[in-house]
């Protein structure tokens, strides 16, 4: 018996436990998955819907902010609704929505669409995660939290290629329409698997001075963060009038909530030790992975001229370890203590970063590959033993509303990783390309003699000038890329520290953090 009374629910099957964790971990992959796969097909979209760039660029920012308000609520829904009916009737939505996306004819249509596919499909990681915990014996769910971080590593390597593979051969819409079969295929195997181990559901108040606080705090962040470096940060008085309300709006939930007797976020969850410097470091090491996963491709794809496609493959390098490592690490977190881990996961990711950023404009495909490789490393000793750390404590009955929060927080990481480091990158090659250009003059005997050899080559001095500004531009991106390199894995050697403040036991049954 449960210590609410009710009998525990029949163990799963060897078949049926492999078929519950391909239909979560799918459910999991595919929602992460539609967070990047739509980005390289954003300049498409725009032709055939006939908006410019800059508006196309809200398929992913609807997306992305919708999804953010929803996230940190998915406690209080699954505590609503339960966690099994809730995760396969937000695939059902969110299968439904991606038709609607598919099918669009508009670009309004589209993002109201996208809307609903975020909002609707928000719940499916971290429920994801609670049922796969759920299922498996405590003795085995490092293994399953090492099947399920597979998801988390992958998806965001994988989307830029599957979409930029299928936008090139058939159609976007098939980046939304793919989600058909599986979104089906993973509600009805979770369903007919899962049923029978629903958790029960109360009848709590829906806390509406918290929700409208929320959709407005993480709504102005949200757009705030993909709005930034368009708009020139805060030298927009857009993106001041953002600031100020995130700013207001999130300062008054956390009051508001820490007060609340049916708290529609549950932010008591960081009063455990070891779940507050976990997401804090899994927050902070995201905006390092994204400086990684977003300027490499930006610099190879602007400056050594690399197609979208061949810059996916050069960060899929980053997904071998991730498939490799998952399970056996999950397997066997419980025989080490995870902070050896992750500091090995640090280490080897800033080592790596330190590396990259020596590279030189002529550095080759299959150098860039291993930099990614290791990267990658490092990344899968990374995220595991972050969830166990951060995870060790929480009830069963809180852990929805534990992987929710978690969940927002990794992503507010990325969106703001991926703003900030795009727009240092931009910053930093323009104070570089000044630099360097300050040497390239008719009196400086260094310089002299290269521009004569350019003017010897191209015929007249304005030709001339013209090559060495863009060789400049192309030196400056480089050192841009190696100084963001460089940052990366400045904080992730510095969040050793950090993971060194939790406190053991971390296992299934641990009960630290307080």
């Amino acid at each position: 018996m449960s210590l609410d009374g009710r009998s525990e629910p029949t163990p799963l099957s060897v078949g049926q436990l492999i078929l519950a964790t391909i239909a979560l971990g799918l459910g999991s992959f595919m929602n992460i998955l539609d967070l990047t796969i739509a980005n390289v097909s954003v300049p498409t979209i725009a032709g055939d819907l006939g908006v410019s760039y800059t508006q196309a660029t809200w398929v992913i920012t609807s997306y992305a902010v919708s999804e953010a308000i929803l996230l940190p609520m998915t406690g209080w829904l699954a505590l609503r609704f339960g966690q099994v009916r809730m995760f396969v009737t937000a695939t059902l939505l969110f299968t439904a929505t991606s038709l609607v996306c598919g099918l669009a004819f508009s670009f309004p249509m589209l993002v109201i669409a996208r809307v609903a596919q975020g909002a609707f499909g928000a719940a499916m990681i971290p429920l994801s995660q609670t049922l796969m915990a759920s299922i498996y014996p405590p003795n085995r769910r490092g293994m399953a939290m090492g099947l399920w971080a597979m998801t988390t590593i992958l998806a965001p390597i994988v989307g830029p290629l599957a979409g930029g593979w299928i936008t090139e051969h058939y159609s976007w819409h098939w980046v939304f329409l793919i989600n058909l079969p599986f979104g089906l295929l993973v509600a009805g195997m979770s369903w007919t698997l899962l049923h029978k181990r629903e958790t029960p559901r109360m009848k709590l108040p829906l806390d509406r001075v918290g929700l409208a606080l929320l959709v407005v705090g993480v709504g102005a962040l949200q757009v705030l963060l993909d709005r930034g470096n368009e708009l020139d940060w805060f030298e927009s008085p857009e993106i001041i009038t953002l600031g100020l309300i995130s700013f207001v709006a999130l300062t008054f939930l956390v009051v508001w909530e820490l007060g609340e007797k049916h708290p529609l976020v549950d932010l008591r969850m960081f009063r455990h030790r070891n779940y507050s410097i976990g997401v804090a470091c899994i927050t902070i090491g995201m905006v390092a992975y994204f400086g990684v996963v977003v300027v490499q491709p930006l610099w190879l794809q602007s400056e050594v001229g690399y197609t979208p496609l061949w810059a996916g493959k050069v960060i899929a390098f980053s997904g071998i370890f991730g498939v490799m490592l998952g399970p056996v690490l999950g397997a066997n977190i419980h025989r080490t203590d995870a902070r050896y881990v992750v500091t090995f996961g640090m280490l080897v990711f800033a080592i790596s970063s330190f590396w990259s950023a020596r590279f030189t404009p002529d550095v080759d495909f299959w150098t860039l590959g291993l930099a990614r490789l290791f990267i990658g490393l490092g990344i899968s000793c990374f995220f595991l033993p972050l969830f166990t750390i951060s995870l060790s404590g929480i009830t069963p009955a809180n852990m929805a509303a534990a992987s929710g929060l978690q969940s927002f927080m990794r992503n507010i990481g990325s969106s703001f990783g991926t703003a900030v480091m795009v727009s240092l990158w931009d910053h930093r090659t323009t104070l570089h390309h000044a630099q360097l250009s300050e040497n390239f003059n008719p009196g400086n005997p260094v310089s002299e003699p290269y521009l004569r050899q350019w003017q010897s080559l191209m015929g007249d001095p304005s030709s001339a000038l013209a090559q060495v500004d863009r060789v400049v531009t192309g030196q400056a991106h480089l050192m841009a890329t190696n100084d963001l390199m460089m940052l990366s894995g400045a904080i992730m050697g510095a969040l050793i520290l950090v993971a060194w403040m939790a406190r053991p036991p971390f296992g299934a049954r641990g009960a630290s953090g307080h």
